[in-house]
């Protein structure tokens, strides 16, 4: 396993209950609470050592709370405790108390490797004395012990992302096929279960260790990076589903996903689009059209995002699967220029409005007869009759599908 190699997948290969045992075991050897994140400081166990002192003062500490209740530490966390050189360490790291910095009670490290490389870590709470030598040698062998776990799962993981990339990049026939049987044997008996696919786009990083760990987002099943255009990437998912109408798992998960995705670009916009749902594999690649067209109208249409459900986002379904050339229609393109910005706008406002002058006067908050004289140069400029309806449905398409 290289450097970049992360957990990417849930409970189908490692019970949480697997790595609850083990930092159980590591609190009862030492005598104080325990918790286990990966190496993105996402939480995965906690143990809370059965000590009412240790336990009363851990609760008055923001950083390990935070940690607990959210299941995850910010990014100036992540670096403040980094700087001890735990990333870089073979054995116990101690980070002394640092109340300004949230951290009322001193800490032990004991980083989680396997073949050299870091996972994640365990936590431990410090204290007056301190865990020995011996046990913290044998604590540190348990962390060996939940290394080679978490080394398992992310290779189970990385196979999940590439098969999943597989069959959303695959073409027709039988790649796509092949693709999808390669998934469903890695999916097992839940290649088979309801599903949703969502997609963030665009997602700011292709590389796989800026993309969040499956375990954190509750009903993921699997993720990829997928290229979208010349230079772009989106992020696509599998959500598992209890219920057809209820998508509450995958906006949940579409909500985790823009928030790593605005930490990762400085805030910047992305969108979120969720994708119809569906019982087995063979409509993925369909699925995931439906999502990735609905996170595009979301980004040319504000008022359906930041999350857009491909069943909510009318005309833009139809929109989204044309080629791209197809919205430049020629007699739109004099419209489409950025002196005319205003007088597209008022075009596309009054067919939104079904033609109603009023409605579209006061939309604007103009007057009608200035309206009235946009859109007459709206006609003079496209030599389209806005009182033709397939003059309008075709102006009305162009001026959509040319902001996806």
């Amino acid at each position: 396993m290289g450097e970049n190699a992360r957990v990417t997948s849930d409970a189908p290969f490692r019970n949480v209950g697997d790595y609850q045992e083990l930092v159980d075991e590591i609190s009862e050897l030492l005598g104080v609470p325990a918790t286990l994140e990966n190496r993105d400081f996402e939480l995965i166990a906690f143990g809370a050592y059965d000590s009412e002192g240790d336990l009363d003062a851990s609760a008055l500490d923001p950083v390990r709370t935070r940690s607990i209740l959210t299941r995850r530490s910010t990014s100036a966390v992540r670096s403040w405790f980094e700087g001890f050189g735990i990333t870089r360490a073979t054995g116990p790291v101690r980070i002394p108390p640092t109340p300004e910095a949230g951290v009322y009670r001193g800490r032990i490290c004991l980083p989680v490797r396997h073949r050299g490389v870091v996972l994640g870590y365990v936590w431990l709470l410090d204290s007056d004395p301190g865990p020995t030598e011996r046990q913290l040698t044998a604590a540190m062998d348990v962390a060996a012990r939940i290394g080679a776990l978490l080394a398992d799962e992310a290779q189970h993981g990385a196979d999940l992302t590439r098969e999943l990339r597989a069959v959303l990049t695959a073409e027709r026939g039988w790649p796509r096929d092949m693709a999808v049987a390669e998934l469903r044997t890695a999916l097992g008996s839940r290649a088979d279960g309801l599903h949703t696919v969502v997609c963030v786009t665009p997602w700011p990083s292709a590389d796989p260790d800026d993309a969040p760990s499956v375990r954190t987002v509750p009903g993921a099943t699997a993720l990829c990076t997928v290229p979208w255009g010349a230079a772009s990437h989106s992020l696509a998912l599998l959500v598992r589903l209890r219920s057809a109408d209820v998508l509450t798992p995958a906006t949940s998960a579409a909500g985790r996903l823009l928030e790593r995705a605005r930490l990762l670009d400085g805030g910047a916009t992305a969108a979120c689009g969720i994708a119809a749902a569906r019982t087995g594999l063979a409509e993925l690649a369909t699925a995931w059209r439906e999502a990735l067209g609905a996170a595009r109208a979301a980004l040319a249409e504000p008022r359906l995002g930041p999350v857009a459900e491909w069943a909510h986002i009318g005309p833009f379904r139809l929109l989204t699967s044309l080629p791209p050339e197809v919205a430049h229609d020629p007699a739109v393109q004099a419209l489409l220029s950025p002196t005319h910005r205003e007088l597209a706008r008022t075009a596309e406002i009054y067919l939104d409005c079904a033609g109603q002058a009023a409605r579209t006067a006061a939309e604007l908050g103009i007057h009608r007869q200035t309206l009235y004289y946009r859109l007459s140069r709206v006609e003079k400029l496209t030599g389209l009759d806005l009182d033709d309806g397939e003059d309008r449905l075709l102006l009305h398409m162009a001026l959509k599908g040319t902001r996806l």
